[in-house]
C-alpha cells in the first residue's frame, strides 16, 4: 500500500461488531504472542507483561538466593525458639516475593507486632512482623499457659507484652545476623516498635522491596512472620547474591568459616583439669586424729609420673615441681591407654 488508509468511527464499529459476533477471527499475531519478520521470513515472538508499576529488580537467581539463605536461618531460630518454650516450634519460608512497599504494608493486619530493625553496616532499615495468631499463644506459653482455649485479642501488645516478645526479637535478630554473614558482617538490632504498620514509612511507597515470609507452627496454632527488605539495602551486596558465585561460596567458605567459629567457641569453654598425686590407706582413728602439719607417707616415689585428668578423663601425664613460688605440674607425655591401666584405679580413689 503505498498510502496509509484511515478507518472512520463506522467502519471501526463494524470490525468491533464482526468481532464480537464471530464472524470474523481475530489477527493470529493478538495475545500473548506478536508476529515479526525477520531475517528468515515471518516468526514469533513471545510477549510478556511488565508492569512498570512493580519493577522486578532482583533477578531469580538471587531471590532462590535469599531464600536458601533465610532457610537456614528459618531452621536454627526455629531450634532456638523450641529450646526456649521448651515445645516444639516449626519455622519455614513460605513464600519470598518483590513487591512495592505499599503494597506490603497494605498486607499487614493491624494493630500487629511491627519491628523497625537497623544494622550500622547497613545503609537502611528492615522490618519485621509477627502476626497476632503467633504472638499471643508464644506470650501465653512463657507465662505458663496452655493454648487450649486461647482468645486472640484486637489490640496492640501492652509494655510487658512488649518485653515478653523483644526476648523472641533478640533471638530472631541474632540468628539473622548469623545468617546475613555468610554474605557480609553485620549486626541486627531491634531499632523501634510500632503497632500500626501504616504510621511507618522506611522508604517511599512505590519503593521494591523483598518480602521474605515464614510460617510458624507452635502446637495446634499458627502464624506469619514478614521480613521487609528494601532494595536499597541489599544493592551493595547483589554481587555476591548471584547464583553461581553463592553455591561456590557455600562449598568453599560456608564450611571453613563454620569451623572457624566453632573452634573459637570451643577455644574459650573452661574445663576441669586435677593432678593426682598418690594414694594411700589409713585407719579411720587416724582420720579422726589428723591435724595441720601432719605428714602422710605413700609408697610413690617424688620423683614419680603424676596423672592429670582433663573433665574427669586421663589424658597426661606430668612431673611435679615449682613455677615461680606456685607448686605446679609439668607436662611430660600423653596417656596412652595402656600405660593409663595401673592408674585409672586412682581415678575413682583419689
Amino acid at each position: 500500500m503505498s498510502e496509509t488508509e484511515v478507518l472512520d468511527q463506522s467502519e471501526v464499529d463494524a470490525l468491533l461488531a464482526a468481532v464480537d459476533s464471530g464472524t470474523m477471527a481475530p489477527t493470529p499475531g493478538a495475545g500473548s504472542a506478536q508476529q515479526v519478520f525477520g531475517p528468515r521470513g515471518r516468526t514469533q515472538l513471545d510477549v510478556q507483561v511488565y508492569d512498570f508499576k512493580r519493577p522486578e529488580r532482583v533477578s531469580k537467581d538471587q531471590m532462590r538466593a535469599l531464600e536458601a539463605l533465610h532457610e537456614g536461618f528459618g531452621r536454627n531460630f526455629g531450634a532456638a525458639l523450641s529450646g526456649y518454650l521448651r515445645t516444639i516450634i516449626e519455622v519455614s519460608v513460605a513464600h519470598i516475593e518483590q513487591l512495592t512497599y505499599s503494597e506490603f504494608i497494605h498486607s499487614l493486619p493491624n494493630p500487629t507486632c511491627f519491628n523497625l530493625l537497623k544494622a550500622e553496616q547497613l545503609d537502611g532499615q528492615l522490618c519485621l512482623e509477627l502476626s497476632p495468631l503467633i504472638v499471643y499463644p508464644v506470650i501465653d506459653r512463657l507465662l505458663g499457659g496452655s493454648n487450649a482455649d486461647l482468645f486472640i485479642p484486637q489490640r496492640p501488645l501492652t509494655q510487658i507484652e512488649q518485653r515478653l516478645v523483644q526476648r523472641i526479637t533478640d533471638r530472631a535478630t541474632h540468628f539473622l545476623s548469623e545468617a546475613w554473614s555468610n554474605l557480609t558482617p553485620v549486626t541486627f538490632s531491634v531499632q523501634d516498635f510500632e503497632s500500626n504498620p501504616q504510621l511507618v514509612q522506611i522508604v517511599p511507597p512505590n519503593e521494591t522491596v523483598v518480602v521474605v515470609g515464614f510460617e510458624l507452627k507452635l502446637g495446634n496454632r499458627a502464624g506469619t512472620m514478614s521480613l521487609c527488605i528494601p532494595y536499597h539495602v541489599i544493592e551493595p551486596i547483589m554481587g555476591t547474591l548471584a547464583a553461581q558465585n553463592w553455591f561456590s561460596y557455600q562449598r568453599k567458605g560456608g564450611q571453613e568459616d563454620h569451623l572457624r567459629r566453632l573452634t573459637r567457641n570451643v577455644s574459650n569453654a573452661p574445663v576441669e583439669m586435677r593432678a593426682f598425686l598418690a594414694q594411700t590407706t589409713i585407719k579411720v582413728q587416724e582420720l579422726l586424729g589428723l591435724q595441720v602439719g601432719d605428714i602422710l607417707t605413700t609408697e610413690k616415689k617424688c620423683s614419680g609420673d603424676v596423672l592429670v585428668q582433663v573433665e574427669g578423663r586421663n589424658k597426661f601425664f606430668g612431673q611435679l615441681g615449682q613455677f615461680r613460688g606456685a607448686k605446679a605440674v609439668r607436662i611430660a607425655r600423653l596417656c596412652q591407654p595402656p600405660e593409663a591401666t595401673p592408674a585409672d584405679k586412682q581415678e575413682h580413689h583419689p
